[in-house]
């Protein structure tokens, strides 16, 4: 099927263009299309491709993919699959509830573009909304667990477990190499423990406080409540263990930290969970932010990020990443987290749902889920049936009842089945019943016929069951800005100010090199929110799921199809969780053979610090590659250290195209020379934007592939996350995908463990991919990377004359990104890629990717979903910038190097408006340097911010409401 834009009113085909939605997400129709081919010099896409793409690597071949479907045909097919998904009441727990989100955040944040298509917040000047929300959920989490400071979210409970014990390695004083678990975690925050540790060579001992308080170990992770629900004060033996230099961390459920004594009350260094529960839908497993707190002298050895309080040039309060190498990725061989993605529109749900409801609104949920607990319980207790009993006497919102004998448990548990009812299943004869915020009077009656067959109605008087001692004293949620916006109208407003301090690409282009800021269209969104993808336990009973494993199987067929690989994993949340999985494969696949020595990896000079960070958490030694002076791998180079260290190559990890943005001639040769010593190739999927349906990476020689979902395949960076990082492989990788202890993954080893919390990561975002390539069909795909390809070269071919483009392939092409060099205006002018960058925001963009992969340098990527008009709008701003740059060089009209627009950008509208006017440039000039400006003013909120400042003066919780005054 060949798509035209070209009407064609005469055939039914025609008048139905099922295809129409592929030229909804291109941003140029044919004719547009023929005119920036032209300005590159071209006559067609046929010759440009052919010029830009190496033969020997392209596919030749239509994509074993159906056409393009209209998005009403695609919404209706979901729909089917979703009609066999059951909805049942979820009373499982295990880590996961059903949840409450209040609609004004449902509508004005989880369906707004404006927050949902932002990107992570690395030019703080035009976050300030973001930061400002996620400032907010640090908030909570320092308040509720006690401890000092806190990050803005890491991928999941499992992972961030993960996460505390490599902190605990860092910075334990014991020589300990054990690290022990407690045996009343969840099991699948166990699974995910285990595969980490392995490959760090530390041993993991589970066990009671018994054996925690006898042995020697440099960390510990307990958890609170219990996986049994089951509430134990751990102050004794937190301060037994930390006795023996133990660093401590404990797992702790977010609600019950609303009623319960927090971790540091009893001695904890960490505290670490899943904000699931604060009104975000369980998903099937994801995305959810887990919360990581810590002590303000750790602040340096913790994962991932941290929103801190700094100045702007103007003195005025502003928020930034702080300490931003703490994301260990940037430490390259020497990290040992290769944390990428964060999950921030998660934790900015999380955190609004904390400034909604208020401390009076969180204490009247936590305390009504207790009370239910309670309440089921006494009926338990107060039964005349002998066989029952309850486990547990102290517990907060799980109830584990003894049926005395696995006939009765067995009973009660499909009775309950078939009256829509989850509970969880615990031994033969054990079952829990996990109360949430949703547990109504009519859920309590069913519940407890179930058990003592016959209906008991919710008593009208709400008892707390729990000692005293177990209970916290101390206010939670006292800051200003969980007291104020209580009411719909007040909440609406708070969320429209801080959206409006943001730049979205709702706003305007994000030409972020390697980070495929693309169009998220509305109707691969709105799936996200039905009931049935958004409101299913990731354990849920198989039989209830069908139309979910339907969904993301039809997924993984589409990925297959386009990759050629011939498996792929969907547990990994995030890429760089699908490059930790995709060397264990290749680990545990080397493994199988005997060949456990394999242990090398090699690396090129230009990949992004993930690459490094991750081989060296999968054990391996990192060999670094030289690059020429094309950004290609230098082959001479390659082939000597795949001859020096042939006996022990393990693989070669590579991103195609290139991180300098080529497309590398030599890709086949350089698979085929791992190949021959033994290695296997791990290819990067960042760049894979330049790849759908023109090549394949399994065809060319990959191995293995992580695909990032919120790049290629649509879903929205979320200002920071949610991602998702499947990876693709070939049959004899597939048996080594990552597994998962409780709910098992179809062709993987029962041994193989798992590298997130669920089994199939962030499942309830797939919808999202699944609908954009059911809707761009293999047709549309292929022009999608067509005009990705196209569009970024007429950028390098309008601004080469203007800053030097520095790489660029055999016929003078790039890929879908050019990198271009701002070393060279610096050294005449003293203008730095961070003033181009700053000075990007006055003309209403967001600066591409700032010295990745080369320092100095900028990196854009338009995307396929862009305008030609705002490509030349883009293209205007930095010609102005550079001409604004010679005008200061040349001191016209009394422009100086010292004092011109580009080292005082951004200028906020105080800036323009208030005071006197020193600066020899005009306050038109500041706020509107060319026309089109005028129109559609985005005005930063905050000046340029002082990095330096914030990082001596380091604070991640809110400041008081005098700082903004």
């Amino acid at each position: 099927m060949t798509i035209s834009q070209n009407p064609t009113f005469d055939t039914f085909q025609g008048l139905f263009n099922e295809a129409e939605f592929v030229y909804r997400h291109l941003g140029s129709n044919d004719s547009k299309q023929a005119d920036l081919l032209d300005a590159v010099g071209y006559k067609d896409m046929a010759s440009f491709i052919n010029d830009t793409v190496p033969e020997p690597v392209r596919l030749h071949k239509e994509l074993d993919l159906p056409v393009a479907m209209s998005e009403h045909a695609a919404l209706a097919k979901l729909r089917t699959m979703a009609d066999d998904i059951t909805v049942n009441k979820s009373y499982i727990g295990q880590g996961y509830s059903p949840v409450r989100m209040p609609a004004v955040i449902q509508r004005n944040v989880l369906e707004n573009p404006g927050w949902y298509t932002a990107y992570t917040p690395y030019q703080a000047e035009i976050a300030q909304g973001r930061l400002e929300a996620l400032l907010n959920f640090q908030q909570v989490c320092i308040d509720l667990t006690g401890l000092e400071m806190a990050g803005a979210s890491l991928l999941d409970e499992a992972t961030a477990a993960a996460e505390a014990m490599a902190m605990s390695k860092r910075v334990s004083k014991s020589k300990s190499n054990q690290f022990f678990v407690d045996d009343r975690v969840y099991p699948q925050t166990l699974d995910v423990i285990n595969t980490r540790a392995k490959y760090f060579g530390w041993e993991v001992v589970v066990g009671d406080f018994e054996t925690a308080k006898s042995g020697d170990y440099f960390g510990a992770l307990f958890q609170y409540v219990g996986v049994e629900g089951d509430v134990t004060d751990l102050t004794d033996v937190i301060a037994a263990v930390k006795k023996n230099k133990t660093y401590v961390s404990v797992v702790s459920d977010i609600m019950s930290l609303v009623l319960l004594k927090s971790p540091a009350d009893m001695g904890a260094d960490v505290a670490l969970g899943s904000t699931q529960r604060f009104g975000i839908p369980m998903g099937f497993g994801g995305p959810h932010a887990a919360y990581f707190a810590f002590s303000d002298k750790a602040k340096r050895s913790a994962p991932g990020r941290i929103i801190g309080v700094s100045k702007d040039a103007q003195g005025n309060t502003a928020l930034r990443m702080a300490l931003q190498t703490r994301e260990q990725h940037i430490r390259r061989e020497k990290a040992n987290s290769n944390i990428c993605t964060s999950q921030v529109l998660l934790a900015n749900l999380a955190g609004m749902y904390a400034v909604y409801h208020g401390p009076e609104g969180v204490k009247r949920i936590a305390t009504r889920i207790h009370a239910f607990a309670t309440a089921f319980a006494t009926v338990i207790k107060e039964a005349n049936d002998s066989n029952l009993s309850v486990v547990h006497d102290q517990f907060f919102d799980t109830v584990v009842v003894d049926c005395g004998s696995e006939k009765l448990a067995t009973q009660i548990f499909e009775n309950a089945d078939n009256v829509g009812y989850n509970l969880w299943r615990l031994g033969e004869q054990k079952l829990a019943v996990a109360f949430s915020e949703t547990s109504d009077q009519q859920d309590f009656k069913v519940l407890t016929q179930l058990f003592v067959s016959k209906a008991h109605e919710l008593p009208e008087a709400a008892s707390v069951s729990l000692d005293s001692t177990h209970l916290r004293t101390d206010a939670i949620l006292s800051h200003p800005v969980f007291n104020s916006h209580h009411t719909e109208h007040e909440m609406l407003r708070y969320l429209k100010s801080l959206e409006d301090k943001d730049l979205a690409m709702n706003r305007s282009m994000i030409s972020l090199g390697s980070c495929t800021m693309k169009l998220n269209a509305t109707s691969e969104m709105l799936p996200i929110t039905w009931p049935e993808f958004a409101n299913v336990h990731p354990f849920a009973p198989r039989d209830q799921v069908t139309g979910y494993i339907a969904m993301i199987d039809s997924l993984q067929d589409q990925l297959k199809a386009i990759t050629g690989f011939d498996d792929v994993s969907m547990q990994p949340n995030s890429g760089a969780s699908g490059e930790y999985a995709g060397l264990l494969a290749i680990r545990r696949y080397h493994e199988s053979l005997g060949e456990n020595n394999r242990d090398v990896c090699l690396i090129p000079m230009s990949a992004h610090g993930t690459n490094p960070a991750t081989a060296m958490m999968m054990g391996m030694q990192v060999v670094v590659v030289k690059t020429d002076e094309n950004g290609n791998v230098d082959i001479d180079d390659l082939t000597a250290k795949c001859e020096e260290h042939s006996e022990r190559l393990g693989a070669l990890m590579i991103t195609y195209p290139s991180t300098h943005g080529v497309f590398e001639e030599g890709i086949r040769h350089i698979c085929d020379l791992i190949h021959k010593h033994g290695g296997q190739v791990y290819m990067d999927g960042a760049n894979m934007n330049a790849q759908v349906g023109m090549m394949q990476p399994a065809d060319v020689g990959a191995d293995v592939l992580h695909m990032n979902l919120h790049k290629t395949f649509c879903i929205p960076h979320g200002g920071g996350g949610p991602g998702m990082g499947p990876i693709g492989m070939k049959a004899h990788l597939a048996p080594f995908m990552a597994n998962h202890t409780l709910s098992p993954v179809h062709n993987a080893q029962k041994d193989c463990s798992a590298v997130s919390a669920a089994p199939y990561g962030s499942a309830s975002i797939l919808p999202i991919s699944w609908m954009y390539i059911a809707m761009m069909g293999r047709d549309g795909l292929l022009k999608a990377t067509e005009l990705a390809l196209l569009n970024a070269n007429y950028v390098a071919s309008q601004l080469k004359d203007h800053y030097p483009v520095l790489y660029t392939g055999k016929n003078g092409r790039v890929a879908h990104e050019c990198i271009i060099d701002i070393r060279p205006l610096k050294e005449e002018t003293g203008v730095t890629e961070s003033d181009i960058a700053k000075r990007l925001m006055d003309y209403g963009f967001h600066s591409p990717t700032m010295s990745f992969p080369v320092a100095g340098t900028l990196m854009i990527e338009p995307t396929e979903s862009e305008s030609a008009e705002e490509l030349d709008r883009f293209i205007s701003a930095l010609k102005s910038i550079k001409a604004e740059a010679m005008k200061a060089k040349a001191g016209e009209d009394n422009w100086t190097l010292e004092d011109n627009p580009l080292v005082n950008a951004p200028h906020t509208a105080a800036m323009i408006t208030s005071g006197e006017w020193t600066h020899p440039y005009s306050r038109d000039t500041a706020a509107f340097p060319l026309p089109y400006v005028r129109a559609h003013k985005f005005w930063p909120s905050v000046a340029r911010i002082d990095d330096a400042y914030g990082d001596k003066n380091l604070m991640c919780s809110c400041p008081s409401i005098e700082n903004y005054m």
